[in-house]
């Protein structure tokens, strides 16, 4: 950061520049801001106090220059200059301007949103912006009423949605903005393209990080497995990495959601028959929890991804 006060010296030890420095105070003391505050203070400050404060007078100066046209050499770029009293003496603090402060609170908001794998326009999604039809009224009508429901009490159990549907219906795109309004409130959701996390579950048994990769995702507040029954189901995938997360989520009764392209039923009988053979009673099992922390909605409408 500028030295302001090293700044003068060096004006002032330049040859003979008193004059100059002289001038330049003239200057800062001419300026509106600085007349107002030092009448506004006149009885809290004598002329030795200003004098000592000559440094702090010029930064406020230069730096209040600098705010109006945002020079990127700015001592504090994003805040304002404004003029205090410290004791007997002039200080510069420097306020965050409302543009500052509404990036802060929108770059908070997006921290709240953790994705892996999941479309830029699903992250930044809006209720606002969702596409609004008879067919979908109702599930839209429920993801609201979730993010009420929970936001007046998230320490309750909350069911989530197994939104299920053709694709290109809009899924994914109504749960990440239904993540939106939960982190406008200040709750923090996940959301997981399951099969490429599934994918790289199975990759990170060779570096023995199974656990490292699952314990986010099942610990997660909320969240949403996005495109469950996309990838090519094992035994393994099925119990050790889809059933250990819906078991943790239903025993700790953590807010899930899921999109898929089948139904319930649909994806019991596609658990079922794995490349390890038929095993209808672990499928059976796996549906048991998704049924525990989910309602099944059908999503119906047109293919808006590509009308």
């Amino acid at each position: 950061m500028e030295d302001v006060g090293k700044n003068l010296k060096k004006i002032m030890n330049r040859g003979n520049y008193q004059a100059r420095y002289e001038e330049m105070m003239t200057q800062v003391l001419a300026d509106p801001d600085v007349q107002a505050f030092l009448a506004e203070n006149a009885d809290k400050l004598t002329e030795e106090d200003i004098v000592r404060s000559y440094s702090k007078l010029y930064e406020f100066v230069k730096e209040k220059q600098k705010f109006r046209v945002q020079d990127a050499t700015m001592l504090a770029p994003g805040y304002e200059p404004q003029l205090t009293l410290n004791y007997h003496y002039v200080d510069v603090a420097y306020v965050p301007t409302d543009e500052l402060l509404k990036r802060r609170e929108q770059e908070e908001i997006r921290q709240r949103i953790q994705t892996y794998d999941i479309p830029k326009d699903v992250r930044h999604a809006m209720m606002k912006t969702v596409h609004r039809t008879p067919e979908r009224t109702q599930i839209i009508l429920e993801i609201l009423q979730f993010v009420k429901e929970y936001a007046a009490s998230p320490q309750e159990f909350h069911k989530g949605l197994y939104l299920a549907g053709d694709v290109g219906r809009g899924k994914t795109y109504l749960l990440g903005a239904m993540a939106n309004e939960l982190a406008q409130r200040g709750f923090q959701t996940m959301l997981v393209h399951y099969p490429t996390f599934s994918y790289n579950v199975k990759r990170s048994i060779a570096d023995n990080s199974v656990n490292e990769k699952i314990d986010p995702v099942k610990k997660a507040p909320i969240l949403v497995l996005d495109d469950v029954g996309a990838d090519a189901i094992t035994s393994w995938t099925r119990d050790e990495v889809f059933g250990v997360i819906l078991q943790y989520r239903m025993q700790e009764e953590l807010p899930t959601f899921f999109t898929s392209n089948m139904t319930m039923e649909s994806l019991e009988k596609f658990l079922t028959l794995t490349r390890d053979g038929d095993e209808p009673l672990k499928a059976k099992r796996i549906m048991e929890r998704i049924r525990y922390l989910s309602k099944e909605a059908v999503l119906q409408g047109p293919n808006l991804r590509n009308p």
